[in-house]
């Protein structure tokens, strides 16, 4: 349940379209819902203005289907990441109208029209490799209402790639860059624009790579000052922050 939903339910009680009681159901669930095998948390987007999101690996998909299930039942848009077709089969038996994103590997429900947060966000990887990663972020920032510009296979091997987007780059609140080998491409970028530029090191390249501990490393010692890092491959992360720095403080209201 969404701030405004919880503001639209006091309205009524108050114009006494709904009873106490009926608002007393809607709000038993808050602030989680026992499953048994998981605490679905429903106060999430009261708190952080977007909801609990589903991990689903290590899940079985009767376990993802279900928090699934509870999620669509609240009313707000539903994201479950790293999942395989076995958990879009369990879910779309609860929610039909859900969308599985193969490269992204995610499942999403869009819950009503996805209003615009007037933000907008470049995800950029530096290689085709790095796509599925880079997916991820992409599908977080669109489903949470962050307007994307995907920017695809511009790393610095050759640079005149990422120089050809540079308008559209100095356009957007935040970047999220994705990048395995040596991860440079961030502080290349990071030395472009005037936002945050959130580093994701991917599990992309040769044996010095280590799986992409380099790359990770790299960009933790970036040297241009608005350059962040989130963990490798964690693409969600860095697309549900780059969703929040693009509402800015005024726009989550």
């Amino acid at each position: 349940m969404r701030r405004e939903d919880v503001l639209e339910l006091l309205r009524q009680l108050e114009a006494r379209k709904t009873t106490p009681e009926e608002v007393a159901e809607r709000l038993v669930s808050l602030p989680f819902e026992d499953l048994g095998f998981a605490k679905v948390d429903h106060h999430r987007s009261l708190r952080l203005g977007m909801p609990e999101v589903i991990y689903a690996g290590g899940k079985t998909p009767a376990q993802v289907a279900a928090i699934f299930e509870k999620m669509v039942a609240s009313g707000v848009s539903v994201l479950a990441t790293r999942a395989g077709a076995e958990h879009f089969a369990a879910v779309c038996e609860v929610a039909p109208a859900a969308v599985w994103h193969e490269v992204a590997r995610c499942i999403s429900f869009a819950s009503g029209e996805r209003a615009s947060v007037g933000g907008r966000v470049a995800v950029i990887c530096a290689g085709t490799s790095d796509l599925p990663v880079a997916e991820e972020a992409a599908v977080t920032a669109q489903l949470f209402g962050a307007e994307v510009v995907r920017i695809n296979d511009v790393g610095v091997a050759g640079l005149q790639r990422l120089l050809a987007h540079l308008e559209e780059l100095r356009g957007v609140d935040a970047i999220v860059c994705c990048a395995g080998m040596e991860g440079a491409l961030p502080s290349v970028i990071g030395g472009l624009v005037e936002v945050p530029v959130i580093a994701v090191p991917t599990s992309v390249g040769y044996g010095a790579a280590f799986e992409g501990v380099t790359a990770l490393l790299g960009m933790l010692n970036a040297c241009s000052p608005n350059v962040t890092v989130v963990n490798i491959d964690n693409g969600f992360g860095a697309g549900y922050v780059a969703t929040l720095i693009s509402r800015g403080p005024r726009r989550r209201e």
